[in-house]
């Protein structure tokens, strides 16, 4: 089983769905694909991709309007002569652009599991996606496709370490998120910020790299120094509440052993006084007595 998965994995996008019908099937002029009329293509409602560049899908359909489709798009047969795109859709897009009536296309088989698979795993591919498009398709794909970081670093031909950085970006907060897929700061520098364990400061310096254009380099100096405060913070914040604990215990000994209320006060310093209080005259005294039975 272990290897039929693995060869599976090995060979690429086209063993996430099913195999083409047999060749023979296909037209002789489908070497490229079979031309499909572009009104009968639906979109993908899988397509993980939300914003398309308005120039650059104009910039493609001039291509296509000079030298046509080079790489056929992807479909699955619907019904009623309809089919449904699979990967492809920024091509799809340049067509309509570019008004041609047909496309070419490859027929395949596949599934809405497939459909969803074949789009993410399409998607990551491409060389212009943003950090945190990266990182939300990986997150798709392990959450809705099932998979584990270790199977899905080997379909998408990344190293699992890597898949993990990306996906640690989506803990971030969302202003940060934002301003990676803004270009506002890089890779290297959201990967600095994951080290900082306060989201208050990561947001500080967040801010700082883009007001003082800081490099990567000093970014990392001032994550450092931010973390060893934190970190530093929280051990004297653990310290102090673990004083009050003793000093509570302290306290509910003292009204105990006097048997009236009992309150301490201490500076930062670790002077301070003890108070105890009484109520009458005779209350004062028996304290009194206790206090003279210690002495003797």
């Amino acid at each position: 089983m272990d290897m039929v998965k693995k060869s599976v994995l090995g060979r690429g996008l086209g063993a996430l769905i099913e195999d083409p019908e047999p060749q023979a099937e296909i037209p002789e002029k489908a070497l490229g694909g079979t031309e499909i009329p572009v009104d009968r293509i639906d979109m993908n409602p899988f397509q993980p991709r939300k914003r398309f560049d308005e120039e650059s899908l104009e910039e493609l359909a001039e291509s296509i309007r000079s030298v046509g489709v080079i790489q056929p798009i992807t479909v699955r047969e619907t019904e009623n002569g309809r089919y449904q795109l699979i990967t492809g859709e920024r091509r799809l897009r340049a067509a309509r652009i570019a008004e041609l009536d047909t496309i070419p296309s490859f027929i395949r088989k596949a599934n809405d599991q497939g459909m969803l698979e074949m789009s993410l795993v399409e998607n990551i591919q491409r060389e212009d996606l943003n950090a945190i498009e990266i990182a939300l398709t990986f997150q798709r794909l392990v959450e809705e496709c099932e998979l584990t970081q270790e199977s899905l670093s080997q379909r998408v031909g990344k190293k699992r370490a890597t898949v993990a950085n990306y996906m640690r970006l989506l803990k971030l907060p969302a202003e940060i998120q934002l301003g990676i897929r803004d270009d506002k700061i890089t890779m290297g520098h959201a990967r600095t910020l994951i080290g900082i364990e306060d989201a208050k400061a990561q947001l500080k310096l967040y801010y700082r790299i883009i007001d003082e254009e800081l490099s990567v380099r000093t970014t990392e100096e001032f994550s450092r120094k931010l973390q060893e405060e934190i970190t530093e913070e929280a051990e004297q914040k653990i310290t102090r509440n673990e004083d009050a604990k003793t000093y509570e215990e302290l306290k509910d000994h003292l009204s105990g052993f006097f048997q009236t209320s009992v309150n301490l006060k201490r500076n930062a310093k670790g002077s301070g006084k003890i108070i105890i209080t009484f109520k009458s005259d005779d209350e004062l005294e028996r304290i009194i007595g206790i206090f003279d039975r210690l002495k003797s």
